[in-house]
């Protein structure tokens, strides 16, 4: 889901900021999320990861408590903060109000844990938000297909096994998509 909204972001020529994309043991990931945060104004938070995959399993509270040190950052931050712009996806209609209920009302939008469905919201609200010129859902879902073609076959070209490509780090996926968009989107 990540990789296919940060595709998304960069083809319609943004630069996605993760708290990741720095590995640096003396920083906490909490003082990077906080610079990000500041200096972003557009954020997207993907509430749906917050579920225990098995029982006995805590639940994650990391993205709703990211969304809250964004939302307050836009109210109480003042300056450019309060111009920042926040997207909250959701797998499941409502679902969020089982723990989170202090957002009811928000526009919440759900992607029922498919990523060409959040592809389609993340690109329809930057959109909408910035006006930015973008390719329709479908193009841009069929791009990302035709991608992971094309980055699959080149990573076993280089001595990646299939263990490797399926644990691929992060920053090393946003190199390739970069990449295939600066080739001029090989097939």
């Amino acid at each position: 889901m990540l990789q296919a909204i940060l595709f998304c972001v960069i083809t319609m020529g943004f630069e996605p900021r993760l708290a990741t994309e720095r590995s640096e043991s003396g920083e906490t990931r909490l003082d990077k999320i906080r610079e990000l945060i500041e200096i972003s104004k557009y954020s997207i938070h993907d509430l749906s990861r917050c579920q225990a995959r098995r029982k006995g399993e805590m639940f994650r509270l990391n993205m709703p408590f990211e969304l809250g040190i964004d939302w307050g950052c836009r109210q109480f931050a003042g300056g450019e903060a309060t111009a920042k712009r926040i997207l909250i996806l959701e797998e499941k209609p409502y679902r969020f109000q089982a723990a989170l209920s202090d957002i009811s009302g928000c526009d919440i939008e759900t992607h029922g844990g498919q990523y060409d469905k959040a592809m389609t919201k993340v690109r329809n609200w930057l959109r909408h938000q910035t006006g930015v010129d973008a390719a329709g859902p479908q193009r841009m879902i069929g791009d990302y297909v035709t991608f992971q073609e094309w980055d699959y076959e080149r990573k076993l070209a280089q001595g990646y096994s299939e263990d490797d490509i399926r644990a691929y780090p992060t920053f090393e996926r946003l190199e390739a998509i970069k990449l295939w968009v600066s080739l001029g989107k090989p097939l």
